[in-house]
């Protein structure tokens, strides 16, 4: 036993001098994590800013006029443009110089005066749906904002309250920092195991390793551990980075922190050395990661709410090792977590791990004959 472990210790060892010694696994390691995680937090933004609006304002009165006044000194909103009918705003619309549309009919004032609801019609561009959701919901806030203004001193007024639990005040920057330390994380463990065994087979050693006097269970624990350590260690400092240099606060737990790390990025070592078992080069080992990640991301819940997918997309997403990284990251830096919700996003990756890591070893083994 003692033997065995000092032969997958030594290819282990290994294993860290190759990565090391490897310049170009040398930059993946070390500069591109930070630099990305620096950049993207920046470049990436769901955010929906520089609206432009396009206006018919049949009415043309004081309280129309003062209404679309509050869009002008909205800073979401950017130009303001005013047309005569729905004509030129459809053409407006159609050709994109407008992000929306605000039409505002001529009993808008005299309802007003005599304390008759009234409406105002918001237009948004469907074809960008995220981006007509979070634009109406602007529209809605600066309307109602008014409304509740120039409300009779007798009449009803209600008061919207708005908690935002986890972040109070809606910095998108600290839900984009989560998803960045998941997604490269989660990048750089699928790398650096999808490579270990093509690279054996590109550079013409992957006979060798097979006549060693290792298992395949045990060169696979040898190919392991390495990226493993690696990606937790990238994750560490990618989390220092985040909570010093972004001052983003971490509620959760430490400890359960780096346990749910660990399961997630073994997981994603499964994933990644059944890719490198099948793969000949690491160009085609490159190629499936790529393959893998565009739609494990897609099927994560970061662009759009798993709740939102048709529902066999929903549970397809189970499958999917990305989609509770990301769950597990944002909910204990932002959430605090607890035991038991951890563990209730745990499960489904260990499941993940095991039935990845053993379809490797079948794979391997079934390769080796």
């Amino acid at each position: 036993m003692i033997e065995k472990l000092k032969k997958i210790l030594a290819l282990i060892k290994k294993e860290f001098i190759i990565t090391w010694m490897d310049p170009k696994s040398r930059g993946i390691i070390i500069a591109l994590p930070i630099v990305q995680l620096i950049l993207f937090s920046y470049a990436i933004t769901m955010e929906v800013k520089n609206i432009d609006v396009v206006v018919v304002d049949q009415d043309n009165s004081t309280e129309s006029r003062e209404l679309i006044s509050r869009f002008d000194l909205s800073p979401q909103f950017r130009n303001i443009y005013r047309v005569e009918n729905m004509k030129q705003m459809q053409n407006k619309l159609d050709n994109k110089d407008a992000n929306m549309g605000l039409y505002i009919n001529n009993d808008f004032s005299t309802n007003i005066i005599s304390h008759t609801p009234t409406d105002v019609l918001i237009i948004t561009d469907g074809r960008q749906t995220n981006s007509a959701a979070i634009v109406s919901g602007y529209v809605s806030q600066i309307v109602s904002d008014y409304s509740q203004e120039i409300a009779p001193t007798n009449g009803v007024k209600i008061n919207v309250v708005t908690r935002n639990w986890y972040n109070p005040n809606l910095e998108y920057r600290w839900f984009i920092l989560t998803v960045i330390v998941a997604m490269l994380a989660a990048v750089i463990t699928l790398i650096l195991t999808a490579l270990s065994i093509a690279r054996e087979r590109e550079m013409g050693t992957f006979d060798q390793l097979i006549v060693s006097p290792l298992s395949s269970v045990d060169i696979l624990a040898g190919k392991t551990v390495p990226p493993l350590i690696i990606a937790m260690a990238l994750t560490c400092v990618m989390t220092f980075v985040v909570k010093i240099f972004f001052g983003m606060p971490f509620e959760g737990s430490i400890v359960l922190f780096l346990i749910s790390m660990f399961v997630s990025l073994l997981s994603l070592v499964g994933v990644g050395l059944y890719i490198s078992s099948i793969c000949r080069t690491q160009q085609q080992a490159i190629l499936g990661v790529i393959t893998f990640m565009m739609p494990a991301v897609l099927l994560s819940g970061f662009i759009s709410p798993i709740e939102d997918m048709p529902v066999f997309l929903q549970y397809l997403t189970l499958l999917n090792p990305i989609r509770f990284f990301m769950v597990l990251t944002r909910g204990i830096f932002l959430k605090g977590m607890n035991f038991a919700d951890v563990s209730m996003n745990l499960v489904p990756l260990i499941i993940t791990a095991t039935i990845t890591l053993a379809l490797a070893c079948w794979s391997f083994k079934k390769r080796q004959n």
